[in-house]
This record gives structure tokens, sequence and C-alpha cells, in this order.
């Protein structure tokens, strides 16, 4: 069951920058001053551009598979569902025990306000969140427009108001423990970006993601990358080392330093807007690997199952719910970095799901954004999120075996009986060893998804295409003989003789050629009688030899229809004329896989869609358009 696409496009930039903005910024500036001292400034923006890397290939995979789950469902299908069983668990448990570390540090915040206990405060704000999630995804949308919008004017508002009070010597030396440790303090700050790639989880909710998804992550992090190095650059200019250091407010500290105690409180409702922002994203987007997981038969299908009413997989959000309660009585500081650690796995992932992905040469793999100057981003991304691994402590590898170990048995025991699935690595595998392993259940799905993704609707040429009967051929011929093997394949669907029409093809050719451009011909030709009209596609990789002037076309599209039918033939002319001037089209026909392959190619092509067909003429006198 497919959830409802009712997100925008500031929705997605909403929810993108909700999910980075909380602990990042509001408690790692002080502890990460310590280790790199001014230089922290720089740190914030080397991290701010490393996440780039990987949001770019998580744009490009989001783009091409906007579905529930996100990297989970990405990697499920480039690396296998062992795999993507894994990422989806670990995805899930990390995202979940980011919303309750968030709900603690908001608790924590509000005995400013109140003096109430932060684990009990922290389960009521849980149960508010699930509430929120259940009424809706537009509901909790709107939510995060609102907590963001707040959380963003006063995050500026203390920049504005801190940039006059900077004092330069507070910021010399600039790295004072030399400029290794600084990119290494980037690797420890990287965590302040990790919610940015959470949005793909949301992708299938997205009205327009082809154009939402890349514009909105892109947007989210351009901001959040600003206002954290200026933020940054503001604390560290207006607090001297001693009280910086290690401070675990350091924000709230800074508004103190130029605003006084209601400064002190402004930041501090800024801080828990950020928490809230990050535990309402986190339980939306944690609920929905559970789902993903749910409806792929990795985990019970009742975990895939959605509310008609709200659209919301109610099951996952009240185990997400639930879970994220039980969290904030564990000790978390250790879990949190077993989270950093899964994070930037899932960064290294994607940049490996991206290259199996192109070098596989997935047909219908059609991204609406593309990593560009590939693969030096993918390759380049890999080698620094493993020096960022290294960083951090050896408990979060433990805690991270342990979860994969549990990831594999559970596919082991429960989802290895129920899934057979096909996915991109197969494809990578049997394109270097020749030998058959895929079923094309994989092309078949990316197709659909992607006419999904672009709201592309049927129509009669679809219909046709659909059906059609096609000839690959493996040697060149001359048009004779392409004429006589199609008049074979059509003669059955249209009740002509087959030497009739081979000859009625021929006639067309001499007449005038049909070839259009070096690589593409469409003949296309009358036949007696009403209500008929069939399409046939060809490819011959060595070439037809049409003429001394077209030896060697490797795509032909004929077209046989009665008089009647003039109006829509005059269209699918038009939309096979569309079709091969898309960028692309040729390297796509000679790389498509079988005849299948080979109508994909047609029936994902770009074209201007008609909302209806004209009817066909039955009684009209009219002379058929000029070669017709």
């Amino acid at each position: 069951m497919s959830l409802r696409r009712e997100l925008t496009l500031f929705d997605v930039f909403c929810i993108a920058t909700g999910a980075m903005v909380s602990s990042g910024i509001f408690v790692l500036p002080g502890i990460a001053h310590a280790r790199a001292g001014p230089g922290v400034i720089v740190s914030y923006l080397v991290a701010g551009l490393l996440a780039g890397i990987g949001m770019l290939n998580a744009a490009e995979l989001a783009t091409a598979m906007p579905r529930a789950g996100g990297d989970y469902f990405f990697i499920t299908r480039s690396l296998g569902p062992v795999v993507g069983s894994v990422a989806g668990l670990i995805n899930w448990f990390t995202l979940s025990l980011k919303s309750a570390f968030a709900l603690v540090g908001m608790a924590a915040f509000l005995r400013i306000f109140l003096p109430v206990d932060p684990r009990l405060s922290g389960v009521v704000l849980c149960l508010f969140f699930v509430l929120i999630n259940l009424a809706g995804t537009r509901h909790a949308g709107r939510a995060q427009v609102v907590f963001v919008t707040g959380l963003l004017v006063l995050m500026v508002f203390y920049v504005v108001r801190g940039l006059p009070h900077v004092d330069p010597d507070n910021l010399r030396p600039l790295f004072p423990y030399g400029l290794n440790r600084t990119l290494a303090t980037a690797g420890f700050v990287f965590v302040a970006y990790g919610g940015l790639i959470q949005i793909s989880g949301m992708a299938e909710e997205i009205r327009r993601p082809a154009r939402n998804i890349p514009a909105g992550m892109f947007l989210a992090l351009a901001v959040v990358t600003v206002v954290y190095t200026l933020m940054v650059f503001v604390t560290t200019g207006v607090l001297p080392s001693d009280v910086l250091d290690h401070s675990l407010t350091p924000i709230t500290a800074g508004a103190a330093r130029f605003m006084g105690p209601w400064g002190t409180r402004l930041l501090g409702l800024a801080a828990i807007l950020a928490f809230v922002s990050t535990a309402n994203a986190g339980i939306m987007s944690a609920s929905r690997y559970l789902f993903a997981l749910g409806r792929d038969e990795l985990l019970p299908r009742r975990l895939g199952n959605v509310r008609a009413k709200s659209g919301v997989p109610v099951l996952a959000v009240f185990i997400t719910g639930a879970f994220v309660s039980a969290s904030l009585f564990l000790k978390l500081d250790i879990l949190v970095e077993a989270a950093s650690l899964v994070l930037i796995l899932g960064f290294i992932l994607s940049g490996i799901c991206v290259i199996v992905l192109r070098e596989s040469r997935v047909q219908n793999y059609r991204p609406s954004f593309r990593v560009p100057f590939y693969p030096v981003p993918q390759v380049l991304g890999l080698l620094g999120f493993v020096l960022l691994i290294f960083e951090l402590g050896l408990e979060a590898f433990i805690i991270c075996a342990v979860l994969f170990l549990v990831g594999v048995a559970g596919y082991w025991f429960f989802g290895r009986r129920r899934v057979r699935r096909d996915y991109a690595l197969l494809h990578l595998i049997q394109r270097i060893t020749s030998r058959e392993l895929v079923t094309g259940d994989l092309e078949h799905e990316l197709k659909e998804i992607v006419r999904e993704r672009d709201e592309v609707v049927t129509d009669r040429f679809d219909e046709i295409i659909a059906g059609c009967p096609v000839l690959d051929l493996k040697e060149s011929v001359a048009v004779e003989e392409c004429c006589e093997r199609v008049s074979r394949l059509l003669s059955d669907r249209l009740g002509e003789d087959t030497a009739g029409l081979s000859e009625l093809l021929r006639k067309r050719e001499r007449e005038t050629s049909t070839v259009i451009t070096p690589f593409v011909a469409i003949p296309h030709v009358i036949i007696p009688g009403r209500k008929r009209f069939e399409i046939a596609l060809v490819r011959s990789q060595p070439g037809i030899r049409f003429s001394e002037e077209a030896p060697s076309v490797q795509a032909i599209f004929v077209m046989v229809g009665t008089f009647d039918q003039r109006n829509f033939h005059l269209r699918a002319l038009a939309a096979v004329a569309q079709v091969i001037q898309e960028p692309g089209f040729i390297g796509r026909w000679r790389g498509a896989a079988g005849e299948q392959g080979l109508r994909d190619v047609v029936l994902l092509g770009r074209r201007l869609r008609p909302q209806r067909w004209e009817k066909p003429v039955t009684g009209s006198r009219q002379e058929p358009p000029p070669g017709m």
C-alpha cells in the first residue's frame, strides 16, 4: 500500500533542517572547541561540505526511488535484502535513539522554565509527537514547519545580535592545535549534519519528488551550514576559551554574555524548538523504516499497513513511539556515538549504491538528479567517511556489531523464507560474468516507481507499446528482409496476409525513405478496414541497411493502421518523435536488455501526454495526410 503525497518543498526543507539542528549546535560546540580551539569554526564548515557529498548520493538515489524507508529501500534494491534488512533495522534503531536523545535534551532545557523531572516530561512529549504523527503526515509536516521557522528566526537573531560583540582576540590563533586537529574535529561534529538524509525516508510522501527532494535537501544543507558556521563564529568570538571549553550549553552561555538573562531564556527556547523538531522528524522518519520492512515482508506484514483515513502506518508509529519512550531511561551517551557511526555508514552505503547502480547499467534506473563528475565525489566521499569512522570510540563499533548480528538473524529466520528479490548487484555480477542471474523484477519495479514519480497517466500509445511485438536482431539485414520479418509478427494481429503486408512496407520505403535520422526509421502504412492499429519495435545492433545514405539504422518503429485511425496515427508519430529526441535515447536503446527492455525505453521516454486521445474517425471521407 502506498502513502499519500502531501509534503511540499517547504515541508521537505523544514523536515531536513529540523532533523539536523539539535545537540549538534546547542551542545557540541563547547566540547569541540576544547579539541580544536577557534578552528572549530572551520571544523563545522568542513563537516558541512563533507555531508554535501553524502547528500548528493542520497538525492540521486531518492529521486530514482522515492519510496518510504529511504536508504533502506535503495540499499535493498542495490545490494540485496540481507544488507537492506540490516540497514533498515539499524537505521530505525538509531533514529529512534536520536529522537530519545533530543527529548532528553529538550526536557533538560525545559527545566529553565519548569522544575519537572526530565524523563517524565520526555515520555509526555513523546506521546504528544506520536499523536501528531497519527493525525497524518500533513499535520506532522505543518507542525515541523512551525517548529523550524521559529527555530531559524531565533538562530539568525542570535547571529545578528552577536556579531558586533565578537572579540578578535578570542579567535587568535585560529589553529592552536594544528590543522590536523581541526580536520579531525570535523569528524566529531559531523553528527550535527547527520539528519540530512532522513528526508529520504519520507520520499514516498513528497509531492513532485523529482524536484522537491534534491531542492529541499540542497536548501536545508546550505542554510544549516551557513547558520552553524556563523553561530559557532559568534560563540567562539564572545566567550573566552576557559568559559567555552567543555561547556554543555555554549549557545545559551554566549547569549547571556551579550544579551543578559533574557538572552539565556530566548536561546533556551531555541534549543527546545531544535529538540522538538528533531524528535518529531525522527519519529516520522524512523517509523517509515518499519513500514518499508513490513511492506517488503522482511518484518511482519502488519507493519506495512496504512490507515485509510489518515494515510499513516499506525502500528509502525506506535512501536517507534514506545521504543523512544523506553530509550529515555537508558544511558544514551555511548548509544549516540553508535548512532553517529551508523549515520556515517549510511553515507558510505549511499555512495556504494550509486556506483553499483550505475555500473550495473540497470536500464530503468532513472534519477531526476544525477551526481556530477561521477565517480570522483563517490570515491572522495568514501575515503573521507572512512577517516571519520576512526574518530569514533570502540564502544560504538561493538554496539553496531551487535545490531548487525540482530539484523542478519532477523532476515535469516524471518525474511529469508518470504522474499526473493532481484537487485542491482546481481545485474553487475551478470554483466561481469555473463551468467543469467536476474529475473527482471527490479527493472519492472523501477519502471513503476518512475511512472508514479512523474505522475505518468497511461494512454493508448502506452497500452499498444506495452503489448507490441519486438524484433531484436543480432545481425545486419537489408530493409527488405526486415519488412518480411516484421510482417510475420504483425500479420496475425492485423488479420492481414504476410506477403501483402511485406510488399506494402517495401513499397512505402521505395516511394519515400522513412529514415529520419542515421539511427532511427519510422515506417508507417495504411491498410484496408477499420479500427486496427499496431506498432512493432525493431532493434539491430549491427544496423538495418536502408540505403547507401542510411546503411546502419538501429531503431525502427513500424506503424500499421487503418484509415479511420489517422488522428491517432499522427499522435503516435509525434510521441515517437519526442521519445527519440530525449537525451540519452540512443544509449538506452542500445543497452536495453531484451524485448521488455526495449518497450521500457519507449514507455519511460519523456513526452507530452494529452488528457485523452481523440476518438477514431469512422465516417470521414477525408484523404490521409501526406506520407500515410
